[in-house]
């Protein structure tokens, strides 16, 4: 029994491990010179692999994909991902936060013990491999550097991923093949993303790359807590992507999202208005904020960018309630190349409850290729690892049965 994995990415090379441990021969093809880049490159921010939320909360996370992904999660759950942790010799560990990471915080341990494991397990891999779609025969089409190669195979998955951060691997480049075939793929859009914002020309000189931290980010019904970091031309960071497809589809549709600040959410309004209506004598307006308030200077800036530098006509009530609700006015969305991750996909119409396509019996889709998204916080690697684990235990039942 023959199984080709392409792509070799968390959702791709868990297919591959599944399907190997069932007795299954299995290649992974992918079309950069290693595997696993993106997962390398997410592990320098700690691998936050899952969370350890309640699972039916987690869930919640996928939005309206959550019918469609509950199977594949419940069957490999956040403990789980775990235990395949440990196994690996990657013990984790809960943050405050309530994310999952390993205690080595990097992703190179546990690929490299994954490796191991898969070319003990005897997963075959043929990297430089360019997925180009299918031949008439039906055979898997690859492109490399002594041309083009056909490949036949008892059951395929694909696990190519989104279209962010394409120098690591995943550009998209799959869905003329799959359009080719007539089956229907929602365009890719950028998630857990940045947005553009038009500073003004001194704060941006003063305050590229500061943090903003301890805030509250409130756009239309939810609010998060967390930071978030000026950029040149914008705003990014943990914050602002827990709200980024909310306010991606806003500028979408009507070119601009407002954000709204409060740069202190412990603080009472009516306190802060006593507090910043005191006498200031001769201190500049900025020095007396920031002991009145302990506001930081990036935050001053951004009462000031608010106002038009108009900041010091305001009465100490209205200082109050901008402090409390500063409002960002977000222009565009930051190219899908530099976002976390991408939303839109393989309909989940087009596929089988078990992620084998309707119009290619034999050939499953997994991972980002699929039309969800999730925030960061471990729910982007958990619905990868789940959606390949599910795949390969269903691509070596449905080749067991086609035999």
């Amino acid at each position: 029994m023959n199984i080709c994995i392409v792509g070799a990415g968390p959702a791709g090379l868990m297919a591959a491990e599944v399907a190997a441990r069932a007795g299954a021969q299995v290649t992974v093809y992918d079309r950069m010179p290693s595997a696993g880049r993106k997962l390398l490159m997410a592990g320098r921010g700690g691998l936050n692999l899952t969370h350890s939320e309640n699972l039916e909360w987690f869930l919640s996370r996928y939005g309206t994909a959550r019918p469609r992904l509950r199977n594949a999660i419940e069957a490999f759950p956040p403990d789980a991902l775990r235990a395949w942790a440990d196994e690996l010799g990657q013990k984790t560990f809960i943050g405050t936060s309530e994310r999952v990471f390993p205690e080595a915080m990097k992703a190179s341990p546990l690929l490299r013990a994954w490796l191991r494991r898969l070319d003990e397990l005897g997963v075959r891999f043929a990297m430089r491999h360019r997925w180009t779609g299918w031949n008439d025969a039906g055979e898997l089409s690859f492109e490399t550097a002594n041309g083009t190669i056909s490949v036949k195979s008892d059951a395929a998955i694909l696990a190519l991923g989104g279209a962010s951060w394409p120098k690591l691997g995943s550009d998209g480049g799959w869905i003329a093949s799959l359009a080719a075939e007539g089956i229907a793929v929602a365009p890719l859009r950028p998630a857990n993303c940045g947005f553009r914002v038009e500073w003004s020309d001194v704060f941006r000189d003063r305050f590229e790359g500061e943090p903003v931290k301890r805030v509250a980010l409130t756009f239309a019904t939810r609010t998060v807590r967390g930071e978030f970091i000026v950029t040149r031309d914008g705003v990014e960071g943990g914050a602002i992507y827990a709200l980024s497809g909310a306010l991606r589809d806003s500028i979408e549709s009507s070119h601009v999202a407002t954000l709204r600040i409060d740069l202190l959410p412990e603080a009472n309004e009516q306190t802060l208005s006593s507090r910043v209506g005191q006498p200031r004598g001769k201190q500049s307006l900025s020095s007396f904020l920031r002991k009145a308030t302990n506001l930081p200077p990036v935050a001053i800036g951004l009462l000031q960018e608010a106002t038009g530098g108009k900041l010091a006509a305001m009465s100490s009530r209205e200082l109050a309630a901008l402090i409390k609700s500063v409002p960002v006015k977000l222009v565009g969305v930051n190219p899908i190349e530099r976002a976390i991750s991408t939303a839109g996909g393989v309909s989940f119409d087009e596929a089988e409850l078990d992620f084998m396509l309707k119009k290619k019996p034999g050939v499953f889709v997994v991972g980002e290729m699929l039309d969800w998204e999730a925030p960061t916080g471990g729910y982007l690697l958990q619905a990868s690892f789940s959606t390949g684990a599910a795949a390969g235990k269903s691509a070596v039942e449905w080749a067991q049965r086609n035999a």
